[in-house]
């Protein structure tokens, strides 16, 4: 038995003949209208590749992927904050006492710091 899918991968919902594409990085079904004469969405895009002169298609999954879940490694406490910051701890930890900066602080007084937060704040 053979499942053919036709629901879009950006948006789930169905895919009309006039507006089918497949993702030439992921191989998924999305919308692209292919028609100017009919209505339909795009939830991807096709261009020209020069190098290949061939046409490239890509679901907006694919060109536009989510960032990626915070991990442990993206935690810092407060002397690897203040060394990714380059600043010191003490004005780190006056900074986020101020409100300055993104941080939480566990029941045992430990700063807790999120690594993007930190380059934001070091570009200032």
């Amino acid at each position: 038995m053979t499942i053919i899918i036709t629901t879009c991968i950006v948006c789930a919902e169905t895919v009309e003949p006039h507006t089918e594409a497949f993702c030439g990085q992921c191989g998924a079904l999305y919308h692209l209208n292919q028609r100017a004469d009919r209505p339909g969405k795009d939830c991807g895009q096709v261009w020209i590749n020069e190098e290949h002169l061939a046409l490239e298609f890509a679901c907006d999954r694919c060109l536009n992927p989510s960032p990626p879940q915070a991990n442990l490694d993206d935690i810092l406490d407060l002397d690897e904050a203040a060394v990714a910051a380059g600043t010191s701890a003490s004005s780190l930890a006056a900074a986020a006492d101020r409100g300055e900066l993104r941080h939480r602080k566990t029941s045992g007084g430990v700063y807790l710091f999120e690594r993007r937060d930190l380059a934001a704040f070091a570009e200032r």
